[in-house]
């Protein structure tokens, strides 16, 4: 029997910002967006095919990232190396990219493996994608980490490369399901930090059942490195990180409306 092969450009461990709990994060190959501030320009990639490799586990290396690939089986044994620490912390795997419902069939495989084994599994998703993958995993997901970008559907367009139909449309349908859902807001000065947006955020999410709580994600200048590490640019022209001020102020608006918030670092 063949077992499927799954395709991975980074495994951190120790991760604290990626669900409860100290996390080993998995972070997959492959998007179907191109939003202009990806902090993971590493990601966007087609997948590799099995010829890419040489013969075992190696690696082939591009412009210094590296992509592994994996079964199910060593993807697995990997994660399970830092048992001892979802233990102690209710802590666990979390998925992310990229966007790993990509490789959904591989996925749904190694997340029922470590539910099986008594690991929490949290799945970070753009939400684009069909609603059967996020059917297929929901089973073997505690939580979703679930990005909301821009609700102005040409302007989503505009700087990720799709329409939010079904991201909005997933996101409604999942969360009318039952309490696994975390709204992420990645915080770009001026395209996603506008008060329009984020007062049609709210908005949005005022109207969507079993919400846990909202995660505001301060845009990350640091990413610019990995652009020259790629021979690229970062797409994004002169941009200012938000001040202190400006993110208390986000997060008091979120508060405002009751939201359980979160002010990642």
């Amino acid at each position: 029997m063949i077992e499927l092969k799954g395709y991975i450009f980074d495994i951190k461990r120790f991760a604290l910002h990626d669900g409860p709990g100290i996390r080993t994060t998995v972070f997959m190959v492959g998007c179907p967006l191109s939003c202009i501030w990806c902090h993971n320009p590493e990601s966007l990639r087609e997948l590799p095919t099995e010829n890419s490799f040489a013969a075992g586990n190696s690696c082939n290396v591009d412009n210094n990232f590296i992509i592994t690939e994996h079964s199910i089986t060593s993807l697995y044994k990997e994660i399970q190396k830092d048992f001892v620490f979802y233990e102690e912390s209710g802590g666990g795997v979390t998925f992310s990219g990229g966007e790993p419902l990509n490789q959904v069939d591989f996925l749904e495989g190694v997340a029922a493996l470590c539910r099986y084994n008594d690991i929490p599994v949290v799945m970070d998703t753009s939400g684009y994608a069909p609603y059967e993958s996020i059917e297929r995993i929901y089973e073997w997901t505690d939580q979703f980490n679930y990005d909301l970008k821009i609700i102005d559907d040409e302007l989503h367009k505009k700087f990720t490369g799709a329409s939010n139909s079904t991201i909005l449309s997933n996101l409604k349908r999942l969360t009318g399901t039952g309490d696994k859902v975390r709204i992420r807001i990645p915080l770009i000065p001026g395209l996603t930090d506008t008060e329009k947006n984020l007062n049609e955020i709210i908005d949005f999410i005022m109207s969507l059942k079993h919400v846990k709580g909202v995660d505001l994600l301060p845009f990350n200048i640091l990413s610019e490195s990995k652009y020259k590490r790629l021979n690229k640019t970062l797409p994004l022209d002169n941009v200012t990180v938000q001040t202190d001020e400006r993110l208390d102020e986000i997060k008091n608006l979120f508060h405002s409306f009751n939201f359980e918030v979160n002010l990642r670092g």
